[in-house]
């Protein structure tokens, strides 16, 4: 069995587990397995939506103790379903949580585990892995030895296909673990908007923005495409007062979009690494050698103060 473990939000699957939960599927069926997916705390009422996009077996443990998240108990949970079901593969989505909890799994089961993958392979009955290497500048594909495997899926990589399933629920029962750390309280970002790493459009900038308020230009065009607004390290940390959370890079967010707006970076190793895997890249700069044109597939030389604009009254019509 490849075991899925899914996040909820709102009562509905995150969009990254259901990419998990679609490529456990395509895997199963070449393999002759089954796919099961767990789910963890009190809002796991909602999770019989799985069933649509190929889980075989839905299970569900809603102890009270697991109703906040908890890597103590959340880890100890989902070893014990993997060696309770015999599985052999599990998967989690590279969110926040799947790549705190994957890897104490692993540690649990003696397993091996790869992060952020962006391709999976069953080859003789073992999980390959295809995943970014040198800050994105390589990839390497890592063949596990051990008898069960787990792996972080990147958001945004692996398509979502519904694919129906009998999907039955089965109630778990969670061990008491006793818990190093409790959460007490979680503090949900204001504005509601899309998370950086959901999204399928994004339309960043660096330091050629100059200061904080030119960033509203940017915001502009995001919008008018359904996008999110992202920045490099560079523009975070010269005190125009953007949060660490729109950071796309090596020390911030890694994101996959369908398409990818550099406006005013330079394209250092850094930031690359935190977008190189973007379906399509367009480079806004005014330096012609600016490395970003190296990976991007479409390129504007040129002061993106009247680029940018322009290119949001052109969208708008």
């Amino acid at each position: 069995m490849i075991l899925v473990f899914c996040e909820l939000k709102d009562g509905k699957i995150r969009k990254p587990s259901l990419e998990a939960l679609s490529e456990a599927r395509r895997l199963a069926d070449a393999a002759g397995k089954q796919v099961g997916a767990v789910f963890a705390g009190g809002g796991a009422a909602g999770a019989e939506e799985a069933a649509g996009f190929g889980a075989d077996v839905i299970l569900k443990a809603e102890a009270p103790a697991l109703a906040a998240y908890s890597s103590d108990g959340y880890a100890a949970l989902l070893a014990d379903v993997v060696k309770a079901k015999g599985a052999t593969i599990l998967l989690a989505a590279a969110t926040a949580t799947g790549k705190d909890v994957a890897p104490r799994v692993a540690a649990r089961l003696g397993a091996g585990y790869a992060a952020d993958v962006t391709g999976l392979a069953v080859k003789d009955g073992r999980l390959q892995a295809r995943r970014p290497v040198y800050a994105g500048k390589a990839f390497a594909t890592v063949e596990f030895e051990s008898p069960v495997q787990v792996a972080t899926t990147r958001p945004n990589v692996f398509p979502v296909a519904p694919c129906p399933k009998a999907g039955t629920v089965e109630a778990l029962s969670a061990a008491p673990v006793g818990f190093k750390a409790v959460v007490k309280e979680i503090l949900a970002k204001a504005g509601g908007k899309l998370d950086l790493t959901e999204a399928e459009i994004i339309v960043s900038g660096g330091r050629g923005m100059k200061e904080g308020a030119n960033f509203k230009i940017l915001e502009e065009l995001a919008e008018t495409l359904g996008g999110v607004v992202g920045a490099s390290r560079a523009a975070v940390d010269a005190g125009w007062g953007i949060p660490h959370s729109m950071q796309v890079g090596q020390t911030g967010k890694v994101v996959s979009p369908t398409l990818y707006i550099a406006c005013g970076i330079s394209g250092a190793i850094q930031h690359v690494a935190g977008m190189s895997t973007s379906k399509f890249v367009v480079a806004i700069n005014k330096d012609p050698e600016a490395p970003i044109f190296k990976l991007a597939d479409y390129g504007i030389v040129g002061d993106l103060f009247e680029v940018v604009p322009e290119l949001t009254k052109a969208l708008k019509g």
